[in-house]
């Protein structure tokens, strides 16, 4: 069998805002896919790995694959007839990363502290990672801008530091990569952002590396909402469709809410 035609694979596990996105796209576009949760599957994983693939999400048919961090990335591997959403511009971006990073701080503030070393739902990461992990997709971000450096996977899952153990501690370092954000962008020169950018998924434009650093950490900040929901706290100020405008998000929040309709 060709790989072309052979069926395609989706590598996936829960709360993975691309993962989402990807297989939402691939239902809306009537693809018929394999959906594979790698989340405490290791029969998945080395699957996974024996495609040379370390992160998800993943989008499969055959040998080859693509790391489906960009919708134009997986719509040029299946030789999809479809335009991806236009970007916002830099700036445009700029304003919706400090809309999305200072609510998400207002969220990790309402979270008790007694709420932040448990998993939330079908995933086995504690709250308070997920909290660190929107403001770190960021600072990854800012790191690679400033050394020069392929923006890893590894580098935007860096560790949240031990001492960084409460909701206060993780909203001031939130807000700290915020206003470095604010700084760089300030005195960056190559404002329409069409740079060459090394990434773990390819090499892109800054300008799509930092259209995913601002989605990214505005679909996580939408499951913080879900969070403090599932708590019984109501989200102070919480993110509507008009803040998200522009952003190419998931339809839904998290894989439990799109999978019950699907």
């Amino acid at each position: 069998m060709q790989a072309s035609t052979e069926r395609v694979r989706v590598f996936w596990q829960p709360g993975c805002t691309s993962c989402l996105r990807t297989k939402e796209f691939l239902t809306r576009h009537g693809v018929d896919y394999e959906s594979i949760n790698v989340h405490g599957n290791p029969q998945a994983m080395e699957a996974l790995r024996e495609l040379g693939a370390r992160s998800v999400p993943v989008v499969a048919r055959g040998a080859q694959f693509v790391f489906a961090q960009t919708i134009g990335d997986v719509i040029g591997f299946l030789g999809l007839k479809v335009t991806p959403q236009a970007p916002l511009g830099p700036e445009a971006l700029m304003a919706k990363l400090e809309l999305v990073l200072t609510a998400a701080a207002r969220y990790v503030r309402q979270i008790p502290q007694s709420e932040l070393d448990k998993p939330f739902r079908n995933r086995n990461r504690p709250i308070r990672v997920l909290a660190h992990h929107v403001f770190r997709i960021v600072e990854g971000f800012l790191e690679s801008m400033q050394d020069g450096r392929e923006l890893t996977y590894e580098r935007i899952m860096l560790d949240m530091p031990p001492s960084m153990r409460s909701a206060e501690d993780i909203a001031r370092y939130g807000e700290g990569v915020l206003a470095r954000a604010k700084q760089w962008w300030a005195g960056y020169p190559d404002r329409s952002g069409q740079r060459p950018m090394a990434t773990y998924f390819g090499e892109h434009p800054v300008h799509v590396v930092l259209e995913r650093t601002v989605w990214h950490p505005a679909q996580h900040t939408r499951q913080l909402m879900l969070v403090l929901e599932s708590l019984g706290i109501a989200p102070d100020r919480p993110l509507g469709a008009v803040d998200r405008a522009g952003l190419p998000l998931p339809e839904k929040a998290w894989e439990e809410d799109w999978a019950r309709r699907h």
